[in-house]
């Protein structure tokens, strides 16, 4: 069962219920253009860096990330439409809609471009859509064993999905949730459609414990991963000891990563290692 879980994690990219274990201090609940939104904001003299959750998950996932980039930096997280205490929206949910929106919200809170974006899972293919939609507002891109844009194409479709992981999914996932999920091809569709992100910092955040599972799904999860560089030309990948849930379970290579990008002046170069 556990090898199970790890390909679960791996391969179809949804995050378990993980967000009991902490929570994000400092939170709070707004109605900002007609609409509640949970979030949090912390303000200081630099460029925002801008965390976008995974499937399922809400702003308690950046529990242990969160507090300490914002210390010294501008943060902000939120939670989408239907998540935590954000209100349900009524606008699709797919990646389009999802990175204007979030668009819309920073401006409503002043965060003036250019961005630091952080995503992670589901999260982290908005936030490819944000950046190959807007590149002059992004200063750079952090990928947090983010869903591939045919993450769901090949071995990875989830017809090839044991039946106990699709009966899971259908029992533990919320309406919105699904509605995402569903989204999930034609949003990858929608990044591929778009001029890649480049000459500017990507690095990517991959988890090498499920995919070091011996099965086609790993395997396939693998592969998709390794693949970003290709995606991303110039793009550093760092292979993290740790599950899916990266941001909980090892938080301080995102921090890092963050912390490296905001330290890079925007006329400055990125070295690739």
């Amino acid at each position: 069962m556990k090898n199970k879980l790890r390909i679960l994690y791996g391969a179809v990219l949804i995050l378990a219920l993980f967000n009991g274990c902490v929570s994000l201090r400092g939170a709070i609940t707004e109605q900002i253009d007609s609409r509640r939104v949970e979030y949090a904001l912390v303000r200081h003299d630099t460029a925002p860096v801008v965390f976008e959750n995974g499937l399922g998950a809400t702003i308690n996932s950046w529990a242990k990330v969160f507090p300490e980039i914002s210390k010294d930096a501008t943060a902000f997280v939120y939670n989408r439409p239907g998540y935590g205490k954000s209100e349900l929206a009524s606008t699709p949910r797919d990646g389009l809609h999802i990175a204007d929106e979030l668009r819309l919200l920073l401006r409503s809170k002043d965060l003036k471009p250019p961005y630091i974006l952080v995503g992670h899972s589901l999260g982290g293919l908005y936030m490819q859509l944000f950046a190959r939609r807007y590149p002059d507002e992004v200063k750079a891109l952090i990928l947090v064993d983010s869903t591939h844009p045919e993450q769901f194409k090949g071995k990875g479709s989830p017809q090839n999905w044991p039946w106990w992981v699709r009966l899971a999914f259908n029992i533990w996932t919320s309406p919105v949730e699904k509605e995402e999920f569903n989204a999930i091809k034609a949003t990858g569709e929608n990044v591929l459609g778009l001029k890649t992100f480049t000459e500017k910092p990507v690095i990517v955040l991959s988890a090498s414990q499920p995919v070091n599972e011996k099965s086609e799904l790993a395997t396939d999860a693998k592969q998709k991963q390794e693949d970003f560089v290709r995606l991303y030309p110039g793009a550093r990948q760092i292979w993290v000891d740790s599950g899916h849930n990266i941001p909980l379970e090892k938080p301080d290579p995102i921090i890092s990563a963050v912390r490296e990008v905001l330290s890079i002046n925007q006329s400055s170069g990125f070295q690739v290692q």
